[in-house]
Order: structure tokens, then C-alpha cells, then sequence
């Protein structure tokens, strides 16, 4: 199981990781300008995230909204069993966390601030409302704002702290929104996406209070939270107990530091892999923890086990594929290693993923970025896991003519690990055979 600890110091993000070569495809190039190094998400529960997703898609420099679901326990559910999870919330036949509605919006960095999308979030739906919005009444339609790093959290209680203030003087009442970290988060079915584009004369259930958010002395207001009392609070050490103490990635920053902020953007802010990762603006260990040796750059990122520290990566400058490699040796195996990282090979027959049939993904064991989709799989006979399609945009492809052979290499985008070949050979609709090595696939079922 995945452990994810998020503390005001700790800095943890649960995104799709997106990293890759020259040797991308035009239509992964199309997929990374909707996420890319000047790009950011948020996930909103408003509501109803049909007119959610319709309002926040108007705002200039917003690239995309996709409405799905997030916050609660349930794995890989869809619309009508949060529905009927709901009910039987409210018939009191169980007292699990449900979903809520929400919506993700990913915005240009360079055209829109994060503060600008949260104004229109607070706007555009009644915050006080609890477990409701409008005529929709439920858990599964409570206002949220769910973050994936702690600036997220910091700007989101900013603003609601001063749009609070905007409620209390016009008679409003508390604001109820739930800011927490993103949890399970599924995108919705495709009948959702773009519902009020598709349907204009659809169901929206959306309305503000009509109050404004206040613009003047904001941005002053939101300086002197973010660059005082947050960044003051990020100088404390971690506490080893709000951490795993099993594995636990720590990234020692410095404030200033040009390339921590490089790191955060290329590698940090898409942060998917399954061994928790938490940052610090600290030079010291987290409580109760032990560092082999003073820090003397930043960033520094080291690996502790047991509350110890077992090694560190120096430094970084843009070389995603060397931290990749680092972090590879540590967490895979010395097989796994030499087809990750040497083009090997695993003998036909030995996967233990190689009859996996059940619904699910198989992804990249370093950077959990998901390759394949289960659905995609097929039996080559050929002893090894075979698919005729990957997840766009997650490999590259190279031409290789080791062994007196032409043949084309996959590897994967995000990591630049060895996977394996691709051929000409596979089934509809494709007609392609990714013969990939099992040992360098992780399966995650739904």
C-alpha cells in the first residue's frame, strides 16, 4: 500500500508524472501542453460538476476541466455507485467517506494564477451550504478545494480566509469547503465530460451568493500569509512520525533556490511513484531521524529507511533521467536492474505478471506513471506480456541494432527505462505486439 503523509511542512503530490524524450509523438506534444513545466492543476468540488466544469472552463488561460470524483474511500467507482453509496450514507447502513463531484482544472501558469481560479471558485458556488449545493443534497456534492502540494493548501486557505470575510459582512455564514490533500482521485465517465457543451439546455445547479471576492489588498494579503507565517512554519523540521517510517523520500530545499523550483516543476510537482515523498525548507532531519552527513546543497534528496538515512541524490540541473536512475537502483531489484538499465532481458515464461487478467494498469516501477491498461493485453504465445496499445504518450520508441538485429525499443517516457520491443505483428486495431519485460512492469488493479 501506498503511503502518503501531508503535513503544513511536508510538500506531497499525487499527479500524473509526464516526463519525456526527444522521441515523443505529435499527439503526446498535444497532450503536454494541457500539462506541462507551465502548467498546474487544482481539483473543486462545487456541486454538480456539469455547470462546475462549464464555469470554470470559461476562465481565460484555464487549458482544460475534467469532472470526476475524489475525497472519499471508495476505489474505482463511477456515477451510480456514489449514488447509492450515498443512500445508504444516509439510511445509516454504513459510515464510510464518500465521493464528492469534483472537477480538475488545469490552467497556464503564465496566463492565470492559482489565486485568480480560486476567486472564481468561491464566486461561483455557495460555500456555506455544508453537504449541498442548491436543489443537489448529499456528501457527494460538499464544497471542496483538494491539493496536491502545500502551496495549494496555503493559497486555498488565503483566499477563503479573505472571501470569508467578504461572507460575515454581507451576513453569510461560516464557509463549510473542505480543504484537503487529493485523494482517490477517478475521472468521471465520458457522458460527464463537457456535459453542457454536449447538452446546452442541460441541468447546471449551480449558483453563487453573489458576493464578490475582495480585490483590493489581495494580493498584498495573500504575499504576507504566503511569504511570513508559510514559509516561516516550512523552516521547522519534520517530525519523523508524521512520515513513513518504512520509506521515506525527503527533499531538502532551500528558499530561493532556483533549481529546487526546477526540480519541484519537472519532477516534484508530478510526483506518482509509489514511495512517499515529503520537502522541507529544513536543513535538519525530521525529528527522531538520523542524517549521515550534514547537508552542503540544495536540493538534496535523500532516501531514509528506518529512519535512517541509506543514500542521496547531490544537486540537481534539469538531468530528470539521472534522478530517475538513482532512485531506480534503490528500489528495484538487481534483475530488474539490468533490463531497466542494461537492455536486458527476462527469460520467456517468468513474468508473474504474464497471465495477469484482472482489470487494472501496469506501470513504470519508478515513477508509477501508468504504460498500459489491462484491457490492452493480449496472449502473444511468446512467453512474455504482450499489448497492442500503451497509454499515449508514456513510451518512446528507438531504433536499436544491437545483436545483428533492427528492431525498435520501448522505453519508458517517464523514466527512460529499457521496457522492451515493439512489433508489427499484434492483433486489431493496432496490429502492433509491445513485447514488454514483466519484471519492469508494476500491475495496479482496479
Amino acid at each position: 500500500m501506498r503511503a502518503i503523509i501531508v503535513t503544513t511542512l511536508g510538500l506531497l503530490i499525487v499527479v500524473a508524472l509526464f516526463a519525456m524524450e526527444k522521441t515523443v509523438t505529435a499527439s503526446f506534444v498535444e497532450s503536454d501542453r494541457k500539462i506541462g513545466a507551465k502548467t498546474d492543476y487544482i481539483v473543486l468540488g462545487m456541486g454538480c460538476f456539469w455547470g462546475a466544469e462549464k464555469r470554470m472552463g470559461e476562465i481565460p488561460g484555464v487549458l482544460d476541466v475534467e469532472s470526476g470524483y475524489a475525497g472519499g474511500d471508495l476505489p474505482g467507482v463511477g456515477y451510480q455507485q456514489i449514488l447509492n453509496y450515498e443512500r445508504e450514507i444516509r439510511a445509516g447502513k454504513v459510515t464510510g467517506r464518500n465521493h464528492a463531484e469534483v472537477i480538475k482544472v488545469i490552467f497556464d501558469t503564465e496566463k492565470v494564477t492559482l489565486e485568480a481560479v480560486l476567486v472564481k471558485f468561491w464566486e461561483n458556488h455557495n460555500p456555506t451550504q455544508g453537504d449541498r449545493q442548491g436543489n443537489d443534497i448529499g456528501s457527494n456534492y460538499r464544497s471542496a478545494v483538494y491539493y496536491h502540494d502545500a502551496v495549494q493548501k496555503d493559497i486555498a486557505a488565503a483566499t477563503q480566509e479573505i472571501y470569508q470575510q467578504a461572507l460575515d459582512a454581507a451576513g453569510y455564514g461560516p464557509i463549510t469547503t473542505e480543504i484537503l490533500p487529493l485523494k482517490n482521485y477517478i475521472r468521471a465517465e465520458e457522458y460527464h465530460q463537457d456535459y453542457l457543451k454536449k447538452n446546452p439546455n442541460g441541468y447546471c445547479g449551480l449558483g453563487g451568493t453573489g458576493i464578490k471576492y475582495p480585490a483590493l489588498n489581495q494580493k498584498a494579503t495573500q504575499k504576507s500569509l504566503l511569504n511570513n507565517e508559510v514559509i516561516a512554519e516550512r523552516m521547522k523540521p519534520l517530525d519523523g512520525q508524521d512520515l513513513n517510517f518504512a520509506q521515506q523520500l525527503v527533499i531538502f530545499e532551500a528558499e530561493n533556490c532556483e533549481f529546487c523550483k526546477q526540480f519541484d516543476e519537472e519532477i516534484l510537482n508530478h510526483w506518482q511513484a509509489e514511495v512517499p515523498v515529503a520537502a522541507t525548507l529544513n536543513a535538519n532531519p525530521p525529528a527522531g531521524w538520523v542524517l549521515e552527513k550534514p547537508l552542503f546543497a540544495a536540493p538534496t534528496i535523500v532516501l531514509f529507511r528506518e529512519g535512517k538515512e541509506v543514500t542521496r541524490y547531490t544537486g540537481y540541473n534539469g538531468e530528470k533521467s539521472n534522478f530517475w536512475k538513482w532512485l531506480g537502483f534503490q528500489l528495484l531489484s538487481p534483475e530488474q536492474q539490468k533490463i531497466a538499465f542494461e537492455q536486458g532481458t527476462e527469460p520467456p515464461f517468468t513474468a508473474t505478471n504474464l497471465d495477469e487478467k484482472r482489470p487494472g494498469k501496469f506501470v513504470d516501477p519508478i515513477t508509477g506513471a501508468t504504460l498500459f491498461l489491462s484491457q490492452a493485453k493480449f496472449d502473444s504465445g511468446t512467453g512474455w506480456p504482450s499489448f497492442f496499445d500503451p497509454i499515449e504518450g508514456s513510451v518512446t520508441l528507438h531504433e536499436d541494432n544491437s545483436h545483428g538485429m533492427k528492431r525498435i525499443e520501448v522505453r519508458s517516457a517517464s523514466s527512460g527505462i529499457h521496457l522492451g520491443h515493439v512489433f508489427n505483428d499484434g492483433p486489431a486495431p493496432t496490429f502492433k505486439r509491445y513485447c514488454i519485460n514483466g519484471n519492469v512492469l508494476k500491475f495496479v488493479p482496479d
